[in-house]
């Protein structure tokens, strides 16, 4: 057995390594890189399942980052409890051949009730007074206690939301990414598990914000550079090989496509009124879309509308493709959580989980930082509403108002979703933007390009050959 690290550097792809990242660079000249043909849909809970358990979507039922509970009639987005996802995990397979392999998992997903020795994941505590308190949450419970009182409290603003990614008085743009780097660190000196699986999310932030080619690119990647490099360098001193491996590559994107106003307009989609705003009514509608960035499931009341919401798909433009059951099957996303049909946005485009008509019908929370209310995935969440005076003085005085106890809405986010100029989700037709496996190990570096599913029997092999 070996003891491995596997790091997880999200949105990293072949087309970003270069001069700005001399430490990354020269960790895949000392080993081997090879492309990772993207899960599909290419978002992070289905690429991390894949990858986990060697399975595809249809047997370990991970979909993308959320879906549609039809007997619940709700959209559930960042679930974190580990058994929802089916199959036999890479450190239980590693268990039946090695009993005594301990693994440690820090913000990988699906983390809570893992069957890991040690796991930290984000997870705030909602007090009855309708309070958000940013923490996280960690196994053993001791864990909790002990990481922060060495590390500080984890900087959750700047681990999503508009904070994330940017200098802002909290601290510098990487502060979350090294906070995690640094609970690698703290749990190997700790405990040397065989097996540490680390999550290092720096650079998902302004690539989404403004493209892989968006100004301020660079320096991101500079910043992320020095925390990977400097934890290769500290797990290589301990004797422990590293593979680097991203979920996913990002593209430009600049056209926005709000399916769900789409069914709306058609009579499909069903809206209530609560509280002078509109609210998604899943249970009540024919038709609707949970939207996940490049990719949407869509779930139908009454079947018998699949001809023509199909038809109306193919019409729309951006739309690359509308899949029904034997699609589903073909790429392996045959499963009962499943939209009744899969649209996937052509090159550049993304889909919105947007509604409401007019924007000062949204509900309350479309203007927060609400993962988890949000019947879609939102990237818009990255951004303040410009359009809103004294922002930074709004922010402070509900800031305030918190501290003190009382309540108060955060409603600060823009509802401009053509401000997002990254996302990802569909397979970019340009290899340079598949994610990657970087190995220490020369000698096990797979064929290129690797299937996602058999990113599993790689790293299995780190362990125990």
């Amino acid at each position: 057995m070996k003891r491995t690290v596997v790091i997880d550097v999200v949105g990293l792809s072949e087309s970003l390594l270069g001069p700005r990242m001399p430490r990354l660079n020269a960790f895949r000249q000392r080993g081997a890189l090879c492309r990772i043909e993207p899960a599909f849909p290419a978002v992070t809970c289905t690429a991390q399942a894949n990858y986990l358990t060697g399975l595809p979507p249809a047997q370990h039922g991970i979909v993308g980052n959320g879906w549609y509970d039809r007997e619940l009639a709700e959209v559930h987005f960042w679930k974190q409890s580990n058994h929802l996802v089916g199959g036999t995990k890479l450190w239980d397979s590693l268990r039946a051949e090695e009993p005594q392999v301990t693994c440690a998992q820090l913000f990988w997903w699906f983390n809570m009730y893992a069957s890991v020795d040690w796991s930290i994941t984000p997870r705030p505590i909602y007090p009855a007074d309708g309070r958000k308190v940013f923490d996280i949450y960690a196994w053993p419970y001791s864990l909790r206690t002990e990481i922060k009182r060495d590390l500080g409290e984890f900087p959750f603003s700047g681990f999503w939301g508009p904070a994330a990614g940017l200098d802002t008085p909290q601290g510098p743009p990487e502060m979350a990414t090294r906070w995690i780097a640094e609970s690698a660190k703290w749990v190997e000196r700790k405990y040397a598990p065989s097996l540490s699986l680390v999550y290092l999310p720096h650079l998902d932030y302004n690539l989404q914000r403004f493209g892989p080619d968006g100004p301020g690119i660079g320096p991101d990647l500079q910043r992320l550079d020095g925390i990977a490099g400097d934890l290769v360098e500290f797990f290589e001193q301990r004797s422990v090989q590293v593979v680097l491996l991203s979920e996913y590559g990002i593209s430009s994107v600049d056209r926005p496509i709000h399916l769900n106003r789409m069914f709306r307009e058609e009579g499909w989609l069903t809206v209530r009124e609560e509280l002078g705003g509109e609210l998604l009514d899943c249970g009540a509608s024919r038709v609707f879309a949970v939207a996940d960035h490049q990719v949407a499931h869509v779930y139908l009341k009454d079947r018998r509308l699949e001809n023509a919401v199909r038809a109306r798909l193919e019409k729309e433009p951006g739309i690359a493709g509308v899949w029904g059951a034997a699609e589903k099957r073909a790429w392996g996303l045959d499963h009962a959580r499943a939209g009744d049909l899969v649209v996937v946005a052509q090159d550049r485009a993304w889909f919105t989980y947007y509604y409401w008509l007019k924007d000062d019908r949204a509900p309350d929370f479309a203007r927060t930082v609400d993962i988890h209310r949000k019947p879609g995935y939102d990237p818009v969440e990255l951004f303040l509403d410009s359009g809103r005076p004294f922002m930074q003085a709004r922010i402070a005085w509900r800031l305030l108002r918190k501290k003190m106890g009382f309540r108060m809405l955060m409603d600060v986010i823009s509802l401009d979703a053509s401000r997002v100029k990254g996302s990802h989700g569909r397979r970019p037709g340009d290899v340079r933007e598949w994610p990657v496996l970087i190995t220490s190990r020369a000698d096990l570096a797979p064929r290129d390009p690797l299937e996602s599913t058999r990113v599993f029997e790689v790293l299995r092999k780190h362990v125990l050959t």
